[in-house]
């Protein structure tokens, strides 16, 4: 679609006018209304911060209501007015745009509405766009929480197409808004597939992970993990603060926080420890285990470096010529020893998965050339998950960066030299 001479047709020959918004409306501050006088029941209500957690571009029914007695005491929003949220911890999502499209409802304060005879979602379109929020970042104000007053917005100026022809105008203003919707429908149908898509692929390689991790009652020989390998709990030297460095001779420092989300190996981190540090810690090898042992307990990663250990970890090191460090991997990743660590830590008896614990997972053995089969397929099943996992948020995110193009384009209507700046 060329966006100009589109909107060359689409206007037909009709002037575009840009207007202040204080010029084609009003703006109504809400008040009163707070999260606590929500109720099951009764007069439809919406709060400020529910604009940026709930809500979409535009709606017709709330998630939340208030008594009776209280609607009487607050402003209400009428079908066909702009909800905005007018304060916001950064810069871009404050004013965000509300639609809305329902019967009454009341608005708390810290948002207002925007009253006027245009079409709504045209209007919450243009609240999105580039256009808009270089003229609105001039009017921001306040620190921690930022805000703009609605003398301000009144001053920011919208293209109207042939103001003085409102049947005509809202026509025009109608098939852009058909266009963007059809964008942000394409992009929700998108999301929804690719996210069911992603869902059902975890759960084939889930299943299969299972499927090849579990043996019959004697055909494989069983041990557990503390038999052939040493468990070790982290230890963190004290005061940590001494014993931090940047220098050459430092040892990496191994945290919860050096991990990637989804990451099969921890290959660096970001700070380090002196030598004398870390002989007051665990020092690890290439190859060696990390297990955490309290927040997102049991997750394990396999370490390409050589490391001290954070006492948020346990270690799992000297394993013998009989086990496979990614079959130990996988398994320890299978949604049986997640099942058997919760059993363990949800018998009320401890409330961390300690080195104790470790020690006594059951472990299947098959013989090493098994071991490395299974693990190569699982190996795959996890590539291909993986290259799902991250070329779904790219394919999302380019999408949305269509709409935005588009939408940007159909508002870049003329401007008069007057208003251009």
């Amino acid at each position: 679609m060329n966006g100009l001479s589109y909107l060359e047709k689409l206007l037909d020959g009709a002037e575009v006018e840009w207007m202040s918004l204080g010029d084609i409306g009003n703006f109504i501050r809400g008040n009163g209304l707070q999260k606590k006088d929500f109720a099951e029941s009764g007069f439809p209500a919406i709060h400020y911060g529910q604009i940026y957690t709930m809500y979409g571009l535009q709606a017709e029914k709330t998630f939340s209501y208030v008594s009776p007695e209280l609607a009487n005491k607050l402003r209400k929003a009428q079908k066909n007015d702009l909800l905005l949220a007018t304060t916001s911890e950064n810069d871009e999502d404050v004013v965000k745009p509300l639609a809305w499209l329902g019967d009454k409802t009341a608005i708390s304060g810290d948002m207002m509405l925007f009253r006027h005879g245009q079409n709504v979602k045209y209007l919450a379109h243009f609240f999105q766009s580039e256009i808009f929020q270089t003229q609105k970042i001039k009017y921001i104000t306040g620190a921690k929480v930022r805000r703009v007053s609605s003398r301000d917005l009144a001053k920011i100026i919208i293209p109207i197409p042939c103001p003085d022809n409102p049947a005509k105008s809202l026509a025009i203003q109608s098939e852009i808004v058909r266009i963007l919707d059809t964008f942000t429908a394409l992009t929700t149908e998108l999301t929804t597939e690719l996210t069911t898509e992603l869902t059902m692929r975890k759960k084939q390689y889930n299943h299969y992970r299972d499927l090849l991790l579990s043996f019959e009652e004697g055909e494989v020989e069983w041990k557990t993990l503390g038999e052939i390998a040493k468990i070790q709990r982290g230890a963190s030297p004290r005061p940590i603060a001494q014993y931090m460095t940047e220098a050459d001779d430092g040892i990496p420092w191994i945290k919860i926080g050096d991990t990637s989300p989804g990451s099969k190996y921890i290959n660096g981190t970001a700070q380090k420890v002196t030598p004398d540090g870390a002989k007051k810690s665990r020092i690890l090898n290439p190859g060696d285990f990390v297990i955490s042992n309290s927040m997102s307990f049991g997750r394990p990663y396999i370490l390409s470096i050589t490391g001290a250990i954070h006492d948020g970890w346990a270690s799992i090191s000297d394993f013998s010529e009989r086990l496979d460090s990614d079959y130990l991997y996988h398994y320890l990743s299978s949604q049986r020893v997640k099942n058997y660590w919760g059993s363990k830590i949800n018998s009320g008896s401890v409330s961390n998965l300690n080195a104790d614990i470790i020690k006594t997972l059951p472990l299947p053995l098959p013989d090493i050339q098994k071991q490395k089969w299974i693990a190569t397929l699982l190996d795959k099943f996890d590539t291909l998950t993986s290259s799902i996992s991250e070329g779904i948020p790219r394919e999302i995110e380019l999408r949305q960066k269509q709409y935005e193009y588009y939408r940007d384009l159909l508002f870049s209507f003329p401007k008069p030299e007057a208003t251009s700046n």
